[in-house]
């Protein structure tokens, strides 16, 4: 994987069709070959005429944005955002039915949201509370969990967040099978949640405050 430029589109870790009934195939290849491939082709054409970010990976020029000249703050910022949303979250989907929550990540998520099920209905309201498009996130902020959001390309990381799982609520997302109705897109992702990948990213942070 290429971490700086020329970035690339990396492969999905699952067919297209694997996310299917909940996420059809043709949403898949629209929104990653399609809308990614235009964030990174975006975020390449205004690298390369830039060559002092060139070195920066996606993190870097997220959070370094006092590094990013004014006139390119906003377009680094949104495609570079794009990238890396777009990415965390494909990765945070899987077809694999035995990637069940395990017990650390479940004590976590009780221990903050009292149940698993409370955790559900604060996650899929937040996606719900989006105005227009965005993200809802589950983060570390501090060290305790915590839902939030995010409006179009911006991340968790500009606000010192650590995060762990996203889900994309622009429409393009959902439109295609779930029309307007963002509820039941939001239900049906719950279906195909990469928990393993959630608690990798947990035990990832957990690694550097130990």
């Amino acid at each position: 994987m290429n971490f700086c430029y020329p970035f690339i589109n990396t492969p999905l870790p699952y067919p297209y069709h694997a996310l299917e009934p909940f996420i059809d195939e043709k949403t898949m290849h629209l929104h990653h070959d399609k809308h990614l491939q235009t964030y990174i082709d975006n975020l390449n054409a205004l690298l390369k005429e830039n060559p002092m970010l060139q070195k920066c990976s996606l993190e870097e020029l997220l959070i370094s944005c006092c590094r990013r000249p004014d006139s390119l703050q906003i377009s680094i910022g949104n495609n570079a955002g794009g990238v890396y949303n777009h990415r965390f979250f494909f990765d945070g989907m899987s077809n694999d039915d035995n990637l069940s929550i395990d017990d650390f990540l479940l004590l976590e998520i009780n221990k903050h949201f009292c149940n698993f099920d409370q955790f559900k209905n604060q996650f899929k309201q937040a996606a719900l509370s989006v105005f227009g498009s965005g993200y809802a996130w589950l983060v570390l902020d501090n060290g305790r969990l915590k839902i939030t959001t995010t409006s179009n390309q911006d991340t968790p990381l500009e606000k010192h967040q650590y995060p762990l799982l996203n889900l994309d609520v622009w429409e393009h997302a959902y439109y295609l099978k779930h029309y307007n109705v963002r509820a039941a897109y939001v239900d049906d992702w719950f279906h195909v949640v990469n928990w393993h990948m959630v608690s990798l990213r947990l035990e990832k942070w957990l690694s550097f405050c130990t």
